[in-house]
């Protein structure tokens, strides 16, 4: 895994997620402490181009609104500041068979017992009962 994968996976989990779950509308990175957590020491316009790339804002559905820091932009105290975009349900492909098979088999794993019964059953009798000797 790429260097800008992981900055990219861990802010998400550390401060995208967290922020959408409180509702909040807007929410700041600060780059030095991506690079602390990751410990990214030297890292830091790895760090600084992916808070600031197009697939970190268009995959979390964010607008960059604010940079502050120096004017390089590539320090540890560069803030990055974030708005969601909302996506309404409209917008999104109708027909993209992703979507149409969400919550397919919610049905079926709810007559046997849900997913994780099913899951229990399928790995005790996964292998045949052994014959007595």
């Amino acid at each position: 895994m790429q260097n800008a994968d992981k900055i990219r996976i861990h802010s998400t989990e550390k401060y995208v997620l967290p922020a959408r779950r409180q509702k909040v509308k807007r929410f700041s990175i600060r780059a030095g402490d991506v690079v602390r957590e990751l410990g990214m020491n030297g890292r830091v316009p790895a760090v600084c181009s992916a808070l600031k790339g197009h697939k970190f804002l268009q995959h979390n559905n964010l607008r960059l609104i604010e940079i502050t820091g120096p004017k390089s932009g590539q320090s540890t105290t560069v803030t990055y500041t974030y708005e969601f975009v909302d996506t309404k349900k409209s917008d999104l492909p109708k027909d993209d068979p992703w979507i149409q098979l969400r919550g397919a088999l919610k049905k079926v794993f709810r007559e046997l017992g849900g997913g994780e019964a099913y899951l229990r059953n399928e790995r005790d009798n996964f292998y045949p009962p052994a014959e007595s000797q």
